[in-house]
């Protein structure tokens, strides 16, 4: 048995590739087999609310989650930057539970800090202020009150306009600040980290404070797919291609 981790995969219908890729990931090699499957973010190109669920693609999507649930296998999940609205409602159909981003916990012995991982992308301060507004519980309801169509036309408009921004950002500053990093190992007791959000995948190891510690960034799913698989030998990634 061991932990698999995975994030940004950025699920929407407009991509039927990635999403035929996710369900055979989920029946294949998670379903009966993985202890713990841990989705740090990003699961959803967007979402606007748990109304999202009245879609056939997630709610399809969520229960791909619940057969893996029911098959002896916990869920756990946690916000991204595209789908920080995800609610108790996709929590209960899918049969995972909401994970706190930052969270460190045991992973077969080795102490591992679990993050999206946009925090750490502190030179980015467009970006932060942003998230700063959006995960203002005021902000969340205000948003949510509003009528679904006014909410979906709203993110794709925000959608729109991160990813022009994107083109004239640099790649360090979309990258973490290793100021940041060294700062949660110190706050951690300088566990192992496992996080997303840059689409950079990498295995780094560092030293903070002469202690030697690694960093897992997973791999994005837009060309193909990949997940991260850790026991108590130690953690390995694995490639997903699709077919």
């Amino acid at each position: 048995m061991a932990a698999l981790f995975i994030s940004d995969l950025h699920l929407a219908e407009a991509r039927p590739q990635i999403a035929r890729l996710y369900f055979d990931f989920l029946d294949r090699t998670v379903k009966g087999r993985a202890e713990d499957l841990y989705i740090l973010g990003d699961l959803f190109e967007y979402w606007i609310g748990d109304e999202d669920l009245d879609m056939t693609f997630n709610r399809d999507a969520a229960a791909a989650l619940r057969v893996v649930a029911d098959a002896g296998t916990h869920v756990w999940l946690m916000h991204g930057n595209r789908d920080f609205l995800l609610g108790s409602r996709f929590c209960e159909a899918a049969g995972a539970t909401l994970l706190q981003d930052t969270l460190l916990l045991d992973v077969y012995g080795t102490p591992t800090l679990l993050m999206h991982g946009d925090t750490l992308c502190t030179d980015d301060h467009a970006y932060q202020e942003f998230r700063r507004t959006v995960r203002d519980p005021q902000w969340q309801r205000s948003f949510l009150a509003l009528p679904v169509e006014t909410r979906r036309q709203q993110a794709q408009a925000v959608r729109s306009v991160s990813e022009a921004g994107k083109q004239i950002k640099s790649e360090k500053i979309m990258d973490v600040n290793s100021s940041a990093v060294d700062k949660a190992f110190r706050n951690h007791a300088y566990p192992r980290l496992i996080h997303g959000h840059t689409h950079r995948p990498a295995h780094h190891r560092l030293q903070v404070d002469g202690r030697t510690c690694e960093r897992w960034v997973l791999q994005d799913w837009y060309l193909d797919g990949g997940y991260l698989q850790c026991d108590s030998t130690g953690c390995q990634v694995f490639s997903l291609k699709l077919t």
